[in-house]
Parts: structure tokens; sequence; C-alpha cells
């Protein structure tokens, strides 16, 4: 009666399989670890960049309310303050809109239409410096994000 030693694995053979386990484990463990992180920190620059243009919306949006609007700085950037103020910025929450964290430049240029007729405009641009989630060693850390909105004018008055 002659046994098939092949198919059966010894004790200590399980053990030694084991040992090779842990060890990829701990070689694999600090790559995933950075991979995650890498993940996270750009989902925090893709949050700040919709935080970044939902401002200049809604800036956009006041300032093509009516022509008297057009002009009204002040309260543009109190509405772009209120909507990037979940953002973190360097040295605390921007107080106004020309610092060095955060600008909003406001214009209005003149576009033809179709129909070649002149058609008044408003443009709304933001610019944020935002600080990384994670501090990555060797890179600047801030991340500049512009974004610019046009939109029509709705009210000729």
């Amino acid at each position: 009666m002659t046994e098939d030693l092949g198919c059966m694995q010894t004790k200590t053979e399980r053990n030694h399989d084991r040992g090779n386990a842990v060890i990829e484990v701990a070689l694999l463990a600090p790559w995933i670890f950075f991979l995650f992180l890498g993940v996270i920190d750009v989902g925090f620059y893709y949050y700040a960049a919709i935080n970044v243009e939902n401002a200049a919306r809604v800036a956009a949006m006041y300032t093509s309310s009516a022509y008297g609007a057009l002009t009204d700085s002040t309260t543009a950037c109190s509405l772009v303050l209120q909507e990037v103020k979940s953002m973190p910025f360097t040295g605390g929450a921007p107080t106004n809109c020309s610092g060095a964290n955060l600008q909003v430049t406001l214009s209005a240029p003149q576009t033809t239409g179709l129909d070649g007729i002149a058609v008044p405009m408003t443009q709304v641009s933001v610019t944020a410096k935002t600080l990384p989630m994670f501090p990555i060693p060797g890179l600047t850390g801030q991340l500049t994000i512009t974004r610019t909105v046009q939109m029509r004018l709705r009210d000729k008055s």
C-alpha cells in the first residue's frame, strides 16, 4: 500500500506558507496606504474646484441680474466668500476678495450674437489657492484653482 504524499502538506509546510503571506502584506501595506491617501487628496482637490466653480457661478448670476449689479463687487465678493468658507486656506478663511489666497475679478465683455447684435455679458473670475489635505514632501503644497463664468445680462434696465 503506497501513499501519495504529493497532495498532503505537513504542518511545517503550512506554517511556512503563512509566513509568506505576512511578508507579502507587510511589503504591500505602505503602497496601499499611500494610494488610499492619494485618492483622498485628489478627491479633496476636486471638492475645492467644485467650490470655486460654484462661487464663480453664484457671483455671475448676481451680477447678470441687472445693470446696477454689474459693477457691485462688494455683494459679489460676499457671495463668493460664503461659497468658499468651507475650504482650508493658509492663515484662515479670507475676509476680502483681493488677497493672496482669493481673488475675484468682475468684467463686462461685449460679445456679438449670431444676428450681429451686441449682447451685454457679465464675467466673473475666481482664483483660490488652497492647501492639500495631506502635505507631500517635495511638492509645493498649494493648488491654484481658477474658474471663469460668463453669463448674459438678464435685465436691460
